[in-house]
Formats: structure tokens, C-alpha cells, sequence
């Protein structure tokens, strides 16, 4: 007899099969690879994303794992019960179920609330033995050394950047709509030679995929001195490119930035959010200030470190005006690339809380709660004004022409002050870093947005209060 068969499942879809979108994503998300790192050797472990394809319904595993965020729980208590209904035994974890169990526990066997590493093995032995329990609590914000490596030699070869870790989690900030509003954990570090074992863990892997990693930081730069530490050993390493998030708040700081170039980080994840102050204030993200974007953006581009920046509508401080100046003021500032989103009332959030007191919410399926749907009512602008500038703003950005102005003009402002080589070779690599990721981004806004249904559902807003959205 074998070992049973344990296959983790990265959940994305949340529309059904008939509107299924697999992304071009360049790299897999990283709660799987982890939960397969985790994964004591008493099962054989399979690892499936979503993202990027079907999920395998004849599959001869005996316990699934389902990882998921909001906008995917609907979805998921459909994928639970068909692998249930095939007498599978279920798990469920991940964001949403850790904030609300009660409501993912009639779907499935089991529910993990909170950070896996100190209660995942226990949930896998117990499966095997046949004891499983219904809920298994995580200690709230638990130290983070000892995490063994994500299993890289799982990811799908479809991914271009398998080697994905992080070194810190939490953020010092308070932004009312993100996610770690919920449950407020202190900011924590990774020893720093735990991380360089994930970034070298890649024996497995082809010598062009052991070179290229992601940091999945909300905030690397929570503290700056570790961050600084941190990137001098990573650029020990000589990879060929690595991407990272933080505040824009540490570009202050030259020594981080010089420290980034030297790790050749490539791509930096930023919170723009906004450029509007007064929207930027009204979600309490006050560190963010509008003129500094463009000096700020320069300063990376010199080192040869691209954008890739979050920007949000239907905030409540937007209004026509900005609306229409939007794209001229994204030209002037020039982020490499933007993620556009409309603005999500994340259950359990103060900003969902808000809008809920206000009835402002005007859709309660959870699977619109991406950020391609609109499911509150703005304050100062209306849903065909935050419609019609979604889909705008996206052609503008994502024109052929000005995907290539930003190009050229993110190659000729890389100063490198090594040698010609090394300016060349790094300017390739950053131009596949940008190509990739602008293709991504506008795959991803020409057939995963629908702005308008949410417009159709003003007709029928209630403005009652309600509890968490929870429907398909």
C-alpha cells in the first residue's frame, strides 16, 4: 500500500466554470507551495492553481485543501461539496475562512483559522489516522522561525517565477480596507538565514527559474534597518532579478533603494492607490503623498527598478474631476505598471464596516468582492462614471503606444554604475519583467472586469444593513 494522497488546491475562479479565467500570471501565489512545504511525509502531496488551470475532479487524492480569499468562498463550498459528494475529505483555510470559520465550517470536514505553520502537520497526521476535527486554531501571531521552504518542485511549469517566500508579515500602517485591519497582528521578522534557505532551496528546478524570486512582503520595509540587512545578503546571491513590495515611505531612504539595486531587484509592488489626497486620507493611508509619485518613480527607474502599483476607484473622496484627468496625471507620474481594482469592502474591514452602516452596499455576492465588480454606491460619483473610467482608464494605460513610450523610457532612465555588460543584461531582464507583467495586467482588464453589472444592481438596493456577504 502507498501513502494516501493529499492535493492542495489554490482557489481563483469565482464566476463558474462558464466564465472561468486562467491568468498569465508570471508567478503562483504562495500559500500552496508553503502548505506543501509544511506537508508531513505521511501523505504524497499534489499541488493544483486555479489560476492557471481546471481543477482535476477525477483526481485519485484521498484529502483535498482548499486555500482561498473572500471572493472565492462561494466557489469554493461548490468545489467542497463535489469532492465530498466523491466521499474526499475536505479542509478549507486561508484568509476568509480564518475570519469567519463559522460560516465555511457547514461546507466542509474542517476549518483552519489562522497561520498554518504550528497546526498544519497536526491537520495531516489526524487526517491520515482518521481523527480530524472539525477546527483547528492557530496561535494568533506566533514567531516565524523554523518555516521550512515552500515546495518550488510542485509549482506548475507554466509559472515563470516558481521561487516565491516571504520575510515579513503584517504592516505598520492602518489603511481601513486591507485585509490586516482584521485582526491586528505586531509586524514580525524571519531570521534573515531562514529566508536565504527558501531563495536557495531550488535544486529541483531548471538553473533559469533557481534565478528569478518574488518576495511576498505586504510591507518589506516595516522595518527598514531588517530590510536593509536582509537585501544585502539577498544580493549575495546574484540573482538575476527579484520583486518585492513595500511603502512608498522607504524610498526616502537611499541607502534601501542602493541596497535594492545591489540585490537586482527588478519589479517593486507599491500601494498608489490614489492620486487624489483627499481619496488617499479617506482610507487613511496619509503616508502616501501625491507629489512626491513622480520623483519617487525617477529614483527607481535610475536604479532599474520597475512599478507595478495598486490603484483603486470608487473612493469615497473621488469625483468627476479626477476622474477625468486620471489618465493624463498617470502619464505625467509614469508607473511601469498598474494593477486597477475597484475599491473592495472586505468583510470585516473598517471600511466594509463604514459602508455598511451607511447602506451603501448594493451587492452581497461575495464572488463580485474582487475588484472587478462595484458592490457599494459611491459618494460623489456615479456607477457609470466609475464604469466608464475602469474601462478607460485600462485602454489608455495598456494602448500599444504608451506600453512602449514607457518602455523606452524606463530603459533610458536606468543609470547603472557597474559596467556596460551588466546595464545590458539587466536591461534585458527588466524588459521581460515589463512586457510580462503589462501583458498580464491587460489580458487581465480586457477579460476579467464587469464593471457595469453593478450599476444594474442599483435598482434593486435595499439599504438595509446586512451581515458579511456570503452568496453565489
Amino acid at each position: 500500500m502507498g501513502k494516501p494522497k493529499l492535493q492542495i488546491i489554490v482557489l481563483f475562479q469565482n464566476l463558474g466554470d462558464q466564465e472561468a479565467y486562467f491568468a498569465r500570471s508570471p508567478a503562483p501565489p504562495l500559500a500552496g507551495a508553503l502548505l506543501a512545504g509544511l506537508t508531513p511525509p505521511v501523505v504524497e502531496v499534489e499541488l493544483l492553481h486555479e489560476m492557471i488551470r481546471p481543477i482535476d475532479y477525477d483526481t485519485d487524492a484521498d484529502f483535498v485543501a482548499l486555500s482561498f480569499m473572500d471572493f472565492c468562498a462561494p466557489h469554493a463550498y461548490d468545489v467542497a461539496a463535489r469532492f465530498r459528494k466523491l466521499g474526499k475529505t475536505v479542509v478549507a483555510g486561508g484568509k476568509y475562512a480564518s475570519t469567519f470559520p463559522e460560516q465555511v465550517l457547514p461546507h466542509v470536514d474542517s476549518v483552519v483559522v489562522g497561520e498554518a505553520e504550528r497546526v498544519w502537520p497536526e491537520v495531516v497526521e489526524d487526517m491520515v489516522a482518521g481523527r480530524l476535527k472539525k477546527r483547528y486554531d492557530a496561535p494568533f501571531a506566533p514567531p516565524l522561525d523554523g518555516i521550512p521552504p515552500p515546495r518550488y518542485d510542485l509549482v506548475e511549469s507554466d509559472f515563470d517565477v516558481p521561487v516565491v517566500t516571504e520575510a515579513t508579515r503584517g504592516c505598520p500602517y492602518t489603511c481601513s480596507f486591507c485585509q490586516l485591519t482584521i485582526e491586528r497582528a505586531p509586524y514580525r521578522m524571519r531570521p534573515i538565514g531562514d529566508v536565504i534557505h527558501d531563495l536557495t532551496a531550488t535544486s529541483r528546478l531548471p538553473f533559469h527559474k533557481r534565478k528569478i524570486a518574488m518576495l511576498y512582503d505586504n510591507n518589506l520595509g516595516g522595518d527598514i534597518g531588517y530590510a536593509k540587512e536582509l537585501l544585502a545578503e539577498i544580493a549575495k546571491l546574484k540573482l538575476w532579478a527579484l520583486g518585492t513590495q513595500f511603502s512608498f515611505d522607504c524610498l526616502h531612504d537611499d541607502e534601501f533603494v542602493d541596497l535594492l539595486a545591489r540585490a537586482n531587484c527588478t519589479m517593486a509592488f507599491i500601494g498608489l492607490e490614489s492620486l487624489s489626497e483627499p481619496s488617499l486620507a479617506s482610507v487613511h493611508k496619509k503616508h502616501n503623498k501625491v507629489e512626491e509619485y513622480k520623483e519617487l518613480f525617477v529614483k527607481l527607474k535610475h536604479h532599474g527598478i520597475m512599478t507595478m502599483t495598486g490603484l483603486i476607484l470608487a473612493l469615497d473622496e473621488d469625483t468627476p474631476e479626477y476622474y477625468r484627468d486620471l489618465p493624463a496625471q498617470l502619464d505625467e507620474i509614469e508607473p511601469s505598471v498598474i494593477l486597477l481594482s475597484i475599491s473592495i469592502p472586505i468583510p470585516g474591514t473598517p471600511f466594509h464596516q463604514t459602508v455598511l452602516e451607511e447602506g451603501r452596499i448594493i451587492d452581497e455576492n461575495l464572488a463580485h468582492y474582487e475588484g472587478d465588480h462595484l458592490v457599494i454606491t459611491p459618494k460623489h460619483v456615479t456607477p457609470e462614471q466609475v464604469a466608464e473610467t475602469f474601462q478607460r482608464v485600462n485602454r489608455s494605460f495598456y494602448s500599444r503606444r504608451r506600453m512602449f513610450r514607457r518602455w523606452r523610457r524606463l530603459i533610458a532612465g536606468y543609470r547603472c554604475a557597474r559596467n556596460p555588460w551588466a546595464w545590458t543584461f539587466h536591461s534585458g531582464i527588466l524588459s521581460y519583467v515589463f512586457f510580462k507583467l503589462s501583458i498580464f495586467q491587460k489580458d487581465h482588464a480586457e477579460q476579467r472586469v464587469y464593471p457595469l453589472s453593478a450599476s444594474k444592481a442599483l435598482t434593486n438596493t435595499t439599504g438595509r444593513k446586512s451581515a458579511p456577504p456570503t452568496g453565489g
